[in-house]
């Protein structure tokens, strides 16, 4: 189902090799559970994050993961916590 040999699945179970979240994604997909299941979301944590914000939450990781320049990814680290800590007070775009 996830178009791997199984020497590479071994090494994804035996934690040898780390799996990519495009490859955890359809891992999650394949085995029919969210992808928060293998983090332990959903479980004593409260509900888990709507799925159009998990499939954006998704995006921004594989997308984060792209950019090359190191300083790049700081500078879009900080911009999140700065998003962040505006909380409701940020206003909408019209």
């Amino acid at each position: 189902m996830l178009g791997v040999p199984y020497q590479q699945l071994h090494k994804y179970e035996t934690g040898a090799n780390r799996l990519s979240a495009g490859r955890l994604y359809q891992l999650a997909g394949a085995l029919g559970v969210e992808v928060g299941h293998f983090f332990g979301e959903g479980e004593a944590d409260g509900p888990a994050a709507p799925a159009g914000q998990r499939r954006m939450l998704l995006e921004l990781v594989r997308n984060f993961g792209r950019i090359p320049d190191r300083h790049q990814q700081d500078a879009v680290a900080r911009l999140a916590r700065t998003l962040a800590d505006l909380g409701g007070d940020a206003v909408a775009p019209a």
